[in-house]
């Protein structure tokens, strides 16, 4: 039996296509890197570790997608993007990816940065857009933090996934007959039931530290409310 192989395997996406999009991940790293510097302090530092510990962790869960070199799992994007930052988070799902290729074999190192684009740059992107835009309407009650939390988690996740279609689209290996529809159509299927358990644990994770160290949550800290809220506010934090 052929062992499966999380994220994207070499040989899934021509060459050219690959390298383009090691180009896009390396930039996007980059500006991380100069962005991320201004966020980190004595509670964000320790608090990427652990993100970056748990990423690690809940992207070993993996289910079969597309032959044997793709695979969905849970990615913890919006989970890093509520708690460390859309920059730092970033850098976090990065990290974890290079060691799964380097170390563990998971995902091709020649594919890096297809992944990376998808699940650190594209994953991030959204799940940050859409927290920064909850934030902002929803009351900062534990209720409204785990929708947040969940939608985020949700929605980033099936984006992601159609970020591999559209790679697959430019430059995939494989003929798949014109039945592109056919792909993206499984992949948005299995990441959108991937994407309501990644939701829940990651409305559950955050609403859990807000509870108790609401300045650890740097959404809470960063984005501010667009006006005064009526309902409590979780942890106490404004």
């Amino acid at each position: 039996m052929d062992i499966l192989a999380m994220h994207i395997s070499n040989g899934i996406i021509n060459g050219p296509v690959a390298a383009v999009f090691a180009a896009i991940a390396l930039a996007a790293m980059a500006f991380c890197v100069a962005r991320g510097r201004q966020d980190l302090d004595d509670r964000l530092a320790p608090m990427a570790g652990l993100v970056a510990a748990f990423i690690f962790a809940v992207q070993m869960l993996n289910f079969p997608i597309f032959t044997a070199g793709v695979s969905g799992h849970l990615l913890g994007g919006a989970l890093a993007a509520m708690l460390v930052g859309p920059w730092v988070g970033a850098l976090c799902v990065a990290v974890v990816l290079v060691v799964q290729a380097l170390v563990f074999g998971d995902g091709g190192v020649a594919m890096l940065g297809l992944n990376i684009t998808n699940m650190a740059v594209i994953g991030i992107a959204v799940a940050y857009l859409l927290i920064a835009l909850l934030l902002r309407v929803l009351p900062r009650t534990p209720t409204g933090l785990a929708v947040t939390a969940f939608v985020a988690a949700l929605v980033s996740v099936v984006v992601a996934a159609m970020g591999f279609v559209l790679q697959y689209w430019l430059g995939g290996t494989t003929d798949l007959g014109g039945n592109l529809a056919g792909l993206a159509g499984t992949m948005a299927v299995s990441h959108l039931f991937i994407g309501i358990g990644e939701g829940l644990i990651t409305a559950t994770t955050v609403v859990t530290v807000a509870k108790v160290r609401p300045d650890l949550v740097y959404a809470l800290r960063a984005l501010k409310p667009a006006a005064p809220a009526s309902a409590p506010v979780v942890g106490g934090v404004k």
